[in-house]
């Protein structure tokens, strides 16, 4: 599954903490702090191309030339709701980044997504954007988030999630090859209702503390 536009972590906080997540005995409030941690970790991996540049500065001991980030323009756009749940720890690394919005319910019917919301920063043409979204199940919702940003000018995309289903993925890389995918964990199957086994349940619902 794992190529160079797949990017599954191998790091054990990750796995660690995903674990704690998938347990139904961790209640909302650990679970929205697990989700924050995870987003940082998750976070470092997808900008670790982010370009640099040296600048001269003064240390108490000489001068240096070090290295800075360029200013690269970034974008984070969860996907509504349970996107919201990872947005505090992108911002951690990258506080100064603009922040768009998402929202598609899934039909649970067709379990295809239907958009109800979009609202992108400005000049998303010139940003990395990165969409974030806690599960990448049947894909249709990756897929619809990924149209909207690029119907709207956007070119530098990457998708970060925390669990994934190979269905997914595949759906992704098919209708979007050219976009770079993280993945905390990949599981192993979506079951007959769409949802990820052994996934972690219904992420929105259990950071909202919703039903």
């Amino acid at each position: 599954m794992e190529d160079n536009k797949v990017i599954i972590s191998k790091h054990p906080l990750i796995k660690h903490k995903i674990s704690i997540l998938r347990d139904t005995r961790t209640g909302t409030n650990e679970f929205r702090r697990l989700c924050d941690e995870i987003g940082v970790l998750l976070g470092f991996e997808a900008l670790r191309d982010l370009p640099i540049a040296e600048h001269e500065i003064e240390t108490p001991m000489c001068s240096m030339k070090a290295p800075f980030l360029t200013g690269k323009k970034l974008a984070i756009v969860p996907v509504l709701r349970a996107g919201l749940g990872m947005v505090n720890g992108m911002l951690t690394l990258v506080p100064s980044a603009k922040i768009g919005h998402v929202g598609l319910y899934r039909d649970h019917e067709t379990l295809e997504p239907k958009e109800y919301y979009c609202k992108l920063p400005e000049s998303i043409a010139e940003r990395l954007v990165i969409i974030i979204d806690p599960m990448l199940a049947t894909g249709g919702s990756a897929c619809a988030a990924v149209d909207f940003i690029k119907q709207r000018g956007g070119t530098q995309i990457k998708f970060v999630c925390i669990i994934a289903a190979p269905e997914g993925v595949k759906r992704l890389q098919e209708e979007h090859p050219d976009i770079e995918i993280y993945i905390g964990m990949l599981d192993d199957h979506l079951n007959e209702d769409g949802y990820i086994v052994p996934g972690l349940g219904d992420a929105g619902d259990r950071i909202f503390g919703t039903k």
